[in-house]
């Protein structure tokens, strides 16, 4: 086991990786060792088989402040995510910035049930529409996995917006993918094959209760979904028969325990339900719908 290096010395990348492992533990960090390791190679700006192939190597002083700033920051609560301005989602790395939601892997079941349900027309481009866009990771997931697709992403930030078109330039579908500030979809009808959204869901009251990496670090706008968490189905509901094509389908995320009353949405509005689909830990998170 190696020792911590003597006051003043400037630590190996060893040294620094257990250091910064043992703080995270202490502080009651899910994940410390993975977070260590992800931290401080971004404070080095190398990739983790570097602290495998030389972890004698001794840090620069610059190296030690940028990873202890890094820590410091994770043992306020940030998530490794913000930190690093950047989440991977569907094995792609998606750009972050305070106007987006952090991608969760739980989404990812949005994009499976998508493109399970979905049969691209025949004769046509798939055109597919992701209200409440954030990064863009729900669309630009989808176009990537959908060859010849054009999608269209909505969210009422232009910030947001900026980032969604920054992560469509990095993955090389600029081409493929245009980004609109709108309130979800009233501004659209009768154009898409597909119609997607994450929106917020969260009900207003239970925000503050929320773990600190969420409540403290997403944006609000992006989790509160009004006084039941419903507001934005209501609306969503009711503008799909004027966005989707005929056959067209939606694919919506939901919250723990709404279930029942997004069915009985779903029914006023005439959707027929096709799937409701489960995350990874087994629990109802996903609605695919159509027009009756």
């Amino acid at each position: 086991m190696s020792k911590a290096p003597p006051s003043g010395a400037l630590p190996s990348r060893e040294d620094m990786r257990r250091q910064m492992a043992v703080e995270l533990t202490r502080s009651g960090i899910e994940t410390p060792a993975l977070d260590a390791r992800l931290l401080l190679c971004a404070a080095l700006g190398v990739e983790e088989i570097a602290l495998i192939l030389a972890p004698e190597e001794k840090l620069s002083i610059e190296e030690r402040d940028a990873a202890q700033a890094f820590l410091e920051r994770r043992l306020a609560g940030e998530p490794v995510s913000r930190i690093l301005g950047r989440r991977e989602f569907w094995g792609l790395s998606f750009g972050l910035n305070d106007a987006t939601l952090d991608p969760r892997p739980d989404s990812e079941t949005l994009v499976e049930t998508a493109l399970r349900h979905f049969n691209a027309p025949e004769g046509e481009s798939p055109r597919v529409l992701d209200l409440g866009t954030g990064t863009g990771c729900l669309l630009l997931a989808l176009l990537h996995a959908l060859d010849g697709a054009w999608g269209l992403g909505t969210d009422r930030s232009e910030k947001a917006l900026r980032m969604a078109r920054q992560n469509a330039a990095a993955l090389g579908l600029e081409r493929r993918a245009a980004f609109a500030c709108a309130d979800w979809g009233g501004a659209f009808c009768g154009r898409f094959h597909l119609v997607v959204s994450n929106p917020p869901y969260i009900p207003y009251a239970d925000i503050g209760a929320l773990q600190r990496e969420v409540r403290d670090y997403d944006p609000h706008a992006a989790l509160n979904g009004g006084e039941d968490g419903l507001d934005p189905y209501r609306v969503l509901f009711r503008q799909f028969g004027a966005l989707a094509l005929d056959g067209g389908i939606g694919v919506f995320e939901f919250g723990a325990g709404q279930e029942t009353a997004l069915l009985d949405l779903a029914e006023r509005a005439a959707l027929d339900v096709i799937e409701v689909a489960e995350d990874l830990a087994g629990k109802p998170r996903v609605m695919a719908v159509r027009r009756r």
